[in-house]
């Protein structure tokens, strides 16, 4: 398995945000979002080749019980099922972070799932030569759907600009059943600054919806670093 980093931080995303994580980054990914914050697992993948036992034995190093699969896009992995099911079977509560565009038979506690807006799309990036591609595979609702079979879970929208805020809409539609507080909207950025200036409307909109409002926690802890 081609693996960027393993690392001990601070959650910084999401419904366990603020708690104690180690985080197993898969290098490799089949979409090219526009504002990637990880380019080095997808627009240029970096990593090394390790073996479950291995990724395994590097997260004992730690005394930490959460534990957060994510990438690049963990699920086109080789192995990523049976890494799954050992971190699980060692007693350790496990999140995948996923755009759920790909489905294998994975265990996990915590169903991250991100599916990726227009916003995403690649358009004026490189020629666009990556943009139709992406489009095409960014929002698949059948594997989406499985993945909110699992016990527990979250919707998770990167928000740009209110203009995204219709698009969340109609794909909500195709989800529904859905529990409002399980959809998170998060402010698109990487500094402090980008947050800032999208944080008091998106606020609102959360609170108007019933949706829960998700910071980058790791973002006013470290900044845009890698292993945080």
């Amino acid at each position: 398995m081609n693996i960027a980093e393993i690392f001990h931080s601070i959650q910084g995303e999401g419904k366990l945000a603020g708690v104690p994580s180690v985080f197993i980054r898969t290098s490799g990914c089949n979409l090219r979002c526009t504002w990637c914050d990880t380019p080095y697992t997808s627009w240029e993948p970096e990593g090394e080749e390790m073996s479950i036992d291995s990724i395994l034995s590097r997260v004992e190093e730690f005394s930490c019980r959460l534990v957060v699969l994510t990438g690049g896009e963990p699920m086109i992995a080789d192995g990523v099922e049976e890494l799954t099911r050992r971190i699980r079977a060692g007693g350790r509560h496990l999140t995948i972070e996923t755009a759920a565009t790909v489905w294998k038979d994975v265990e996990c506690d915590l169903a991250s799932i991100g599916p990726k807006l227009a916003n995403s799309t690649p358009w004026d990036r490189e020629g666009g030569k990556f943009a139709t591609a992406h489009d095409v595979n960014r929002v698949q609702i059948e594997v989406i759907h499985r993945f909110m079979e699992f016990e527990d879970y979250q919707l998770k929208f990167v928000v740009d600009s209110p203009r995204d805020l219709d698009e969340i809409d109609a794909l909500l539609t195709q989800l529904s059943p859905y529990d409002p507080a399980s959809v998170l909207l998060m402010p698109q950025g990487v500094t402090v600054e980008e947050l800032a200036a999208k944080n008091s409307w998106l606020a609102d909109v959360c609170k108007s919806r019933g949706f829960r409002f998700c910071p980058r926690l790791h973002i006013y802890l470290y900044g845009n670093t890698r292993s945080t």
